[in-house]
């Protein structure tokens, strides 16, 4: 890790301190975190005040033709947090709860992931405030590339680079990579990630952060002195993640005891068939109506007598309401931001091994690296060499955070945090302060 100069923290103020008092306000959250490692680091206060900032945030106003012929004006947001380490990265979400707050927490989260796997990335996050459920696809389409026309100044291979996230998919990632190709007159894969393999997607995408997680369950696992064949693991989601992350954790030997989605919980303490539990999904959709596992809630998942819990769906699942009833040794967090600040100590009163988001989630991210390379280089990898070099990266940030775990005596968490934004400020200090 590089060097940090030793000066006083004590006058490093948060200056919207008290603005920000939910438990399950995200920006907070991860204010709180930031906070923490700046102060173990000795942070100075000027790379404080420069880190602690985004760079650019954007609202925007789309009107969009609706399929009944009239027009409907939709809020959308991108947020640039940090690019001093590279070209802004971040997915696109589209959800009636998208609000700024959100958007540049998960901003900043991809800062300081692409640090912690030390990619040559930077952070941005972006959304649109819809019903994408209630949307017909000629509505998403609109949709999708007037909000690119309307952010298209940040875009581009070398500032901005977009990826799915929660409602989008690769197909309007297509889109994007379209309407930015169609304005600069030229095609541009490099413009945006998760995209077809087609067109420029990288094999083992869809599959890269849920085996992201089953790689830092295995090294958690081992650190702990914990096999993992037989290992009891509860999963709460069930989309790409949360599915993949079973899947591939059954794979190694692990077995899955629980999975859960938006209509419940289901529980074999026998083991589910995972394979069997996914294809059950794609046919109906959801989990409901599953018959074999026992249908539990998902607070229930949450307190499971288990190994490993993986929280691989929403935010804020983790609070000071339930931390005490967890009783897994290891929780490796698939989701963005699945545990709050204020419960973080609790579970480290009772001895839970967490893996942080911003390094359990990362290989997502990774993988689409990988990707922008390839398509910047014109030259595709195999599947298996995907694989090959998400694992090396995966466990040799693992390790690294570990150490740093162990030298400073903190949990994994402020490890990462302390990690991400050395490298980050590291950068800032070389190249300084243009004027």
């Amino acid at each position: 890790m590089a060097s940090v100069p030793s000066l006083p923290t004590h006058n490093i103020v948060h200056p919207d301190k008290d603005r920000f008092l939910q438990e399950e306000n995200p920006f907070e959250a991860m204010m709180s975190r930031f906070d923490r490692a700046a102060e173990l680091l000795d942070l100075e206060p000027g790379i404080y005040k420069v880190l602690r900032h985004p760079e650019k945030q954007i609202t925007t106003y789309i009107p969009v033709m609706m399929d009944n012929g009239e027009v409907e004006v939709f809020t959308g947001i991108r947020v640039l947090y940090n690019t001093s380490r590279g070209p802004a990265k971040g997915g696109i979400r589209f959800d009636k709860n998208v609000n700024l707050d959100e958007v540049t927490a998960l901003a900043a989260w991809m800062t300081w992931k692409c640090a912690v796997v030390n990619i040559p990335f930077g952070g941005a996050k972006g959304g649109v405030i819809c019903d994408p459920i209630n949307m017909s696809v000629g509505e998403l389409e609109r949709l999708t590339r007037r909000y690119t026309a309307s952010i298209i100044q940040t875009l581009g291979p070398d500032s901005d680079v977009p990826a799915p996230d929660v409602n989008t998919n690769e197909r309007m990632m297509a889109w994007i990579m379209d309407t930015y190709s169609m304005r600069v007159g030229h095609t541009v894969t490099a413009v945006v990630t998760g995209k077809p393999v087609e067109m420029g997607g990288s094999l083992g995408r869809r599959e890269a952060t849920g085996r992201g997680v089953m790689l830092c369950v295995k090294e958690a696992l081992a650190h702990l002195g914990m096999p993992v064949k037989g290992a009891t693991v509860a999963v709460q989601g069930f989309g790409n993640v949360g599915s993949v992350s079973a899947d591939l954790l059954a794979k190694e030997g692990c077995k899955i005891v629980a999975i859960s989605d938006r209509t419940g919980a289901w529980h074999n303490p026998k083991g589910i068939d995972v394979a069997d539990a996914i294809a059950y999904v794609a046919k109906h959709k959801v989990l409901e109506g599953y018959t074999k596992a026992t249908q539990i809630s998902n607070e229930e998942l949450i307190a499971l007598d288990v190994d490993v819990l993986v929280p691989a769906a929403l935010e804020n699942v983790i609070t000071t309401k339930n931390a005490s009833t967890i009783r897994a040794k290891v929780i490796c967090e698939g989701a963005n931001g699945p545990t709050t600040a204020a419960a973080d100590a609790i579970l480290d009163e009772k001895g839970v091994f967490v893996v942080p988001d911003i390094l359990a989630n990362a290989g997502g991210v990774t993988v689409s690296y990988f990707e922008w390379v390839q398509d910047r280089g014109g030259y595709f990898w195999t599947e298996q060499v995907v694989n090959d070099r998400l694992k090396e990266i995966m466990v040799n940030s693992f390790q690294a955070v570990l150490q740093l775990s162990k030298q400073h005596k903190v949990n994994m968490r402020t490890a990462a945090y302390m990690l991400s934004i050395s490298r980050v400020a590291t950068v800032h200090r070389l190249r300084g302060i243009y004027a």
